[in-house]
Parts: structure tokens; sequence; C-alpha cells
């Protein structure tokens, strides 16, 4: 264990204030994709099967976006165009999230009859 402390020490910058604070803005955006991880799980966990939750999406993007700028920071090619590409990817399934969800509400709504008192224009047609 003690070993394993040592080489991960290595990995601190014992330069400067300012690339300490840099470091800390990649531990953020690597904490903050992780959890949605643990949000999935939880929410897997409380509906006893898998499940996506849309916070998947949103800390997906957050995580992303926080870890994108601490690898344009590091002007590191190849961990910016995996950010890069993964937000796309996180933006396009959570439009999709919200069309469906958009969908089934008007679906829904739809699917309601009229309020009492208020005529079925398609029953107006029909009795004509």
């Amino acid at each position: 264990m003690e070993s394993l402390w040592k080489f991960l020490l290595e990995f601190i910058p014992n330069e400067s204030p300012y690339h300490m604070a840099w470091a800390g803005v990649g531990l953020i955006g690597q904490a903050l994709f992780m959890s949605r991880f643990l949000i999935q799980w939880w929410k897997s966990e409380k509906a006893k099967k898998s499940v996506l939750p849309v916070e998947f999406w949103y800390f997906s993007i957050a995580g992303g976006l926080v870890t994108l700028s601490y690898a344009i920071h590091r002007r590191d090619l190849v961990f910016t165009l995996a950010q890069m590409l993964g937000l796309i990817v996180y933006f396009r399934n959570l439009y999709l999230v919200h069309r469906e969800r958009q969908f089934l509400r008007a679906d829904a709504q739809w699917q309601q009859p009229p309020a009492p008192g208020v005529t079925n224009p398609h029953a107006q047609k029909d009795s004509l």
C-alpha cells in the first residue's frame, strides 16, 4: 500500500499553486464523470432493473466539459479529441431523451378525453 501512495504522489505537481489548481480542475472533472456511474447504479438498484437516468447524461456533459478544459490546458491532443467526441455523444443522447419526453407528453395530451362541456371536433364531423 505504501508503494501505491508513493507512485500516486509522483503525479502531484509540486511546482506552483497555478499548476495545483489545474490538477484540481482535472480531478473535479473526473469526479463528476465518475459520479454518473454512481447515479446510474443507485437508480438501477432503486428500480430493481438496469436504467439509464437523464442525470447520467447531465453528469457526462458536466464532467466532459470540465475534463475538456483540463485537456486543452494541458495541450494534450489525444485527451482533447476524446473529450470532444464524447461530448458530441452526450449532447446528442440528452437531446434524444428530451425529444422522446416531448413526444410522450404530446401523445398523452392527445389521448386524454376532452374536458366536460368541451365538444370533440372529430365527433362533430361524424354527426353531420
